[in-house]
């Protein structure tokens, strides 16, 4: 638990451990919008892609990554979303949150003055948890607004924060 966590850039060394962590997430099916998991090739050019990929580090491995871009263009280009993804057993370990406070300060540091989630699943109990706490301001409900793995349709959370 009292080991020192590293939240950087990624680099292409990390694109496996990456590319792996990405595509267990949407595999399970309940969180991420995607349904197709990627090639380390597509990843890479998906990490890309983004305004800013990090990585969280521990012992050399990657335990956890967000991405953080625009959420919309032009006259709504200063609003940025990010998505984040911890390791399995490394969950519960606030890694999550170190993610989420990195990617306000990187996003703050890009320009954007805004950070929106557009579609937390209602039952993900523990980001919401942890929005809430770090400040986030719910902003609505979509109701049945995604289809899990099983092909139920469950509700999603919208929230902000001003960066």
């Amino acid at each position: 638990m009292g080991e020192t966590l590293d939240i950087r850039k990624y680099g292409p060394r990390d694109i496996p451990q990456m590319t792996e962590l990405w595509n267990s997430v949407v595999a399970a099916g309940n969180a991420f919008p995607q349904e197709e998991e990627m090639s380390e090739q597509q990843a890479a050019a998906f990490f890309a892609a983004q305004s800013f990929a990090g990585v969280a580090v521990r012992r050399g491995e990657v335990v956890g990554l967000y991405i953080l871009h625009p959420n919309n263009i032009g006259r709504c280009g200063h609003i940025s979303n990010a998505s984040y993804a911890v390791k399995e057993g490394c969950r519960g370990m606030r890694i999550g949150e170190q993610l989420v406070r990195d990617s306000i300060v990187r996003g703050k540091e890009l320009g954007f003055q805004i950070l929106q989630f557009n579609a937390v699943v209602a039952d993900n109990t523990a980001a919401i948890a942890l929005y809430e706490r770090i400040g986030f301001e719910r902003i609505g409900m979509v109701r049945g607004g995604f289809r899990d793995k099983e092909g139920i349709y469950q509700d999603i959370v919208l929230f902000y924060i001003e960066l």
